[in-house]
């Protein structure tokens, strides 16, 4: 049988328009099956919580089962590590912590490729890492701590959660940017290295403002500057390192949503309209503040760039500092 060009041309014309029309079908119809939500860390902790109730109202909104799978492990690698070889069909979802722009410098090899493997959702929200101080500490100001610092040679250290933790890379940038003699003290966890600076063992911590929060409110931490670059919506008293004069110091815990690369566009508009729209909720909010956190509901090319970004600001801390996993 033979085509005149004009058949041939619309025959061509349709069979490229047929994909796109089934993604747009299958974008229409999603979810019509549960939805796996991994999270690389243990129940309880932030990423978890806030997974939580995102699956509870994503359920709700779509009306198909979002779940939460926690995959816990090397700091976030190996559920990571799932999600990144996972089928790019939008059931299955990441709610990575900060970890995720780390733990690629941090350590020799990790399971994924965080420009290559992920479809950016949204920076939900963020915790600023607060440099404060014990009480007992005579400095009101950043500048005051680091006069102190540089007045007294090795007398001072700053505690943080751990090796490699956004804190500690705070800590590190402040302390290399401004050549501190200051001593890192890595403790098992944030608690752990709060409760070190309330007792006054380590004078100085670096800590997410999260964790913090409460003790600056009983008085029995002084903070001196948050990390983020504009003040916190739930402490704007504390100024931010930027109008302490050090800027370029970061060091922010966030959360936030990704997929597997090559989900298609409909289905990740899709699904950051969805959790935009939880975010926006009064409830979430309320929940969410009161976990330390700031609501960010970025779009998808916003959290892609600072993924970007923060990847190359650590490494270069990281490889500095000769930092490796604990």
């Amino acid at each position: 049988m033979k085509f005149s060009r004009r058949t041939f041309l619309h025959l061509a014309v349709g069979s490229a328009v047929l994909p796109a029309v089934s993604r747009t079908a299958v974008a229409q119809s999603y979810p019509t099956r549960p939805v796996r939500i991994i999270v690389a860390f243990a129940p309880s902790g932030t990423t978890d919580i806030f997974a939580r109730l995102a699956a509870q109202k994503l359920t709700e909104n779509l009306g198909k089962q979002f779940y939460v799978e926690n995959i816990p492990g090397a700091s976030g690698n190996i559920g990571t590590g799932q999600a990144a070889r996972a089928t790019p069909d939008g059931y299955t979802i990441l709610f990575a912590f900060s970890s995720h722009v780390v733990n690629p410098t941090l350590f020799d090899k990790t399971p994924y490729d965080p420009y290559k493997d992920f479809e950016s959702i949204t920076l939900a929200v963020s915790s600023p890492t607060v440099l404060s101080i014990n009480p007992a500490v005579p400095a009101r100001t950043v500048n005051e701590l680091v006069a102190l610092i540089k007045g007294n040679s090795g007398k001072y250290n700053f505690a943080s959660p751990g090796a490699g933790t956004q804190a500690h890379l705070a800590g590190e940038q402040f302390r290399m940017r401004l050549a501190l003699d200051l001593v890192h003290v890595p403790y098992n966890g944030a608690g752990p290295s709060v409760a070190s600076v309330v007792a006054g063992h380590s004078p100085i911590g670096f800590s997410s403002l999260a964790s913090v929060g409460p003790y600056i409110k009983a008085g029995q931490l002084r903070a001196l500057a948050i990390t983020s670059k504009r003040r916190s919506q739930i402490e704007p008293e504390i100024p931010t390192m930027a109008e302490a004069g050090y800027p370029d110091i970061e060091g922010d815990n966030w959360v936030g949503v990704l997929v597997p690369a090559r989900t298609s566009k409909e289905i990740v508009a899709l699904l950051h309209r969805e959790i935009i729209k939880i975010l926006g909720l009064e409830d979430i909010k309320e929940r969410l503040t009161s976990l330390g956190f700031d609501i960010v509901a970025s779009t998808p090319e916003a959290f892609d760039s600072r993924i970007r970004a923060e990847i190359e600001t650590y490494g270069k801390v990281i490889r500095a500092g000769n930092i490796r996993s604990q």
